[in-house]
């Protein structure tokens, strides 16, 4: 397997850490998975509508722990349709496309947007960096 190979394998694991860290349809949410992988600096960028509202880790966490556990969004599942890697030595850049769907205080809804994600290769292997989103709008 060659490095990009290898880089692109690593990388669909933290992609798919990432989304299924928000289900909650069989269990509790495993938010904390989002910590483990972003580097810690990492930055999380909502670009929907208006101005981007950016979030370092905690910021981007916290209030989704609250509506993924309190009973507000509930069957809730985020998932890649399509996507593009492309991998530069200790760099890499993904563009994805996906879809959501749940429970929103009692109603069911689906969607679908953009994600675009940065990696970055550490000595513990490949990390986010970044990510920002924008959801189509129904």
């Amino acid at each position: 397997m060659s490095d990009a190979s290898d880089a692109k394998t690593e990388i669909d694991a933290l992609m798919r850490a990432f989304l299924g860290a928000f289900a909650n349809t069989a269990a509790a949410p495993d938010l904390d998975a989002v910590r483990k992988v972003f580097i810690p600096e990492g930055m999380i960028i909502k670009n929907v509508g208006g101005d981007p509202v950016v979030y370092d880790l905690d910021a981007f966490i916290e209030p989704r722990r609250r509506i993924l556990t309190d009973g507000t969004l509930t069957e809730f599942s985020e998932w890649e349709v399509s996507e593009r890697t492309e991998v530069y030595g200790t760099i890499a850049h993904r563009f994805s496309t996906y879809r959501k769907s749940g429970r929103l205080e009692g109603e069911w809804f689906e969607g679908e947007g953009r994600k675009t994600t940065q990696f970055v290769r550490t000595p513990q292997g490949w990390r986010m960096s970044s990510m920002a989103w924008d959801d189509l709008t129904p």
